[in-house]
C-alpha cells in the first residue's frame, strides 16, 4: 500500500490553528475553555467533518472524530493528542499529534485503505495543567483515574469551578474495551533525536509525575526592626525545600530522576516585609515508580528537618502522584514494522515528559511516536518541527494505524 503524506497541508493546518491564540504568533496562548480554545475546537471539528469523519464531543469537551470500520463490534484504534497551550508557548506541542494524525487518516483515505477496526482521532481536553492545576484532565477522566466528584471540585486560580461541561461528568469515562490500541504522535520536547540525527523515536515507557503543594508559615515583620536571630522567615524555609528537591533528584544517580520547584508564591511579597507565608508547587518525575517515591520521601524528610530547625509550620498535600507506564508491546511492534517498511531509522526511547498516553495506557495497549524538535525546545515560542519530520511522523503513524486496524498485532 502506497501512502502519500501532504506535509504542506500539515504545516498549513498548524499555521491556521496558531491563529486561535490570546497572543500574537509565533507566541501561542490557548488556555482550556478560553474563547481562543473554543474557536480552535470549532475549527478542528469542521476539518474532521470535511474529511468524512463522524464527530462527537463528550460532556467534558474531549473531541472524537471517527472513521468507521467494517467491524463495528471491535474496539477502535485510537490516536490523537491535545491542542490547548500554556501561556507564551509554541505551535507544535500536542497539535502535531492531532493535525498530523488527521493527515494520516486523510492519506489512508486517499490510498484506498478500508479500516476493519474503526480509526478514531481524539483531541483531549485540558492536557496542560494551566487552568485547573492538574494535567491530562480529559484523559484522566476517560480512563477513570479521576472521579466525577473530584473533577467537579476542581477550581482555577480565580476560584472558578469546572463548569464548562455539558451533560454529566459520569458520562465521560469510556466503556471497557472501547479502544483496542492507542498511539500518540508528538514532538520529542527534548534534544536527543536532533543531536543523534535520528528521524523518529518509538517510546517504550513514559515517566511518572508527582505534583506536591507545600505551604510554609513563619512570622512576618518589619525588614529593619526584626533582628536575624529572632526571625522565622517562611521564604528561607521554602528556599531550603527547593534545594532539597534538587538534592533528592541528583542523589538517585539516574538521569531519569528530575525535580522542579516551578511555582513560588510569597506573602506579603514586599521588599521591606519578612515573608510570613510561602506556597510552593513541586513536580517530581521518574520512569521508575520506586525511585520516584524515594525522592518524595527524601523531600518530606527534609521538610521535617527544616520545620524543626527554623521553627516553621510546614504542611504538604499531594495534587497527583501517577504511576509510570510500559508501552504496549503490540503497538511498539507495529510502529517498528512501519518504520522498517518505510525505510525510516528510529530509536527506542523513554518519554520523560508525560502525556495523555500515560492515562490511555490504563485502558488499552498504548505507545508514542516522537519526531525531532529544534534544539529540544518546547513550551516556548521557538518550538519548531521541520516539514520533513512532520511528514515522517504522519507517514509512520498512518501505516501503524492501518496495521492495528487490520488486527495484525492485536491477536485478531
Amino acid at each position: 500500500m502506497q501512502i502519500n503524506i501532504d506535509a504542506d497541508r500539515i504545516v498549513a493546518d498548524l499555521e491556521k490553528l496558531a491563529t486561535f491564540s490570546d497572543t500574537e504568533s509565533p507566541v501561542i496562548t490557548r488556555v482550556v475553555y478560553s474563547e481562543s480554545d473554543n474557536k480552535a475546537r470549532a475549527w478542528l471539528k469542521e476539518q474532521c467533518e470535511a474529511s468524512g469523519l463522524t464527530v462527537r464531543k463528550d460532556p467534558l469537551g474531549n473531541l472524537f472524530a471517527c472513521w468507521q470500520g467494517t467491524d463495528t463490534a471491535a474496539g477502535a484504534v485510537g490516536t490523537g493528542s491535545h491542542i490547548d497551550a500554556i501561556p507564551h508557548s509554541g505551535r507544535f506541542d500536542g497539535t502535531v499529534g492531532v493535525l498530523g494524525a488527521l493527515e494520516s487518516i486523510r492519506a489512508l483515505q486517499r490510498s484506498g485503505f478500508k479500516p476493519r477496526r474503526s480509526i478514531e482521532l481524539l483531541a483531549f481536553i485540558s492536557e496542560e495543567p494551566t487552568r485547573f492545576g492538574i494535567g491530562c484532565l480529559g484523559s484522566r477522566m476517560l480512563c477513570g483515574s479521576l472521579t466525577p466528584e473530584k473533577a467537579a471540585a476542581l477550581k482555577d486560580r480565580e476560584d472558578q469551578p469546572l463548569t464548562n461541561f455539558t451533560g454529566t461528568l459520569a458520562e465521560v469515562k469510556l466503556p471497557a474495551n472501547y479502544y483496542s490500541s492507542f498511539v500518540e504522535l508528538h514532538i520529542e520536547q527534548g534534544p536527543i533525536l536532533e543531536k543523534e540525527n535520528i528521524p523518529l523515536g518509538i517510546v517504550t515507557s513514559i515517566a511518572a509525575p508527582a505534583a506536591l503543594r507545600i505551604l510554609i508559615e513563619g512570622e512576618g515583620g518589619h525588614a529593619g526592626a526584626v533582628l536575624m536571630p529572632a526571625r522565622r522567615d517562611a521564604f528561607l524555609g521554602a528556599a531550603e525545600i527547593a534545594l532539597a528537591v534538587e538534592a533528592a533528584a541528583k542523589a538517585t544517580g539516574v538521569i531519569d530522576s528530575v525535580g522542579t520547584c516551578g511555582l513560588v508564591e510569597v506573602f506579603p511579597g514586599l521588599a521591606n516585609s519578612i515573608p510570613s507565608k510561602v506556597k510552593l508547587e513541586l513536580d517530581i518525575r521518574d520512569s521508575d515508580l520506586a525511585r520516584r517515591d524515594s525522592m518524595l520521601q527524601a523531600i518530606w524528610k527534609a521538610c521535617d528537618e527544616i520545620r524543626a530547625r527554623r521553627k516553621l509550620k510546614i504542611t504538604s498535600s499531594t495534587i497527583n502522584a501517577d504511576a509510570p507506564c510500559t508501552c504496549g508491546s503490540e503497538v511498539v511492534a507495529a510502529l517498528e514494522s512501519s518504520c522498517q517498511k518505510e525505510g525510516i531509522v528510529y530509536k527506542k526511547m523513554v518519554s520523560r515528559a508525560y502525556h495523555d498516553s500515560l492515562f490511555m495506557s490504563r485502558i488499552a495497549p498504548t505507545a508514542m511516536l516522537f519526531i525531532p524538535c529544534k534544539n529540544g525546545f518546547s513550551h516556548r515560542p521557538e518550538e519548531y518541527a521541520a516539514p520533513q519530520d512532520l511528514a515522517n511522523g504522519a507517514l509512520v503513524l498512518a501505516r501503524t494505524l492501518a496495521t492495528l486496524s487490520t488486527g495484525l498485532y492485536s491477536g485478531s
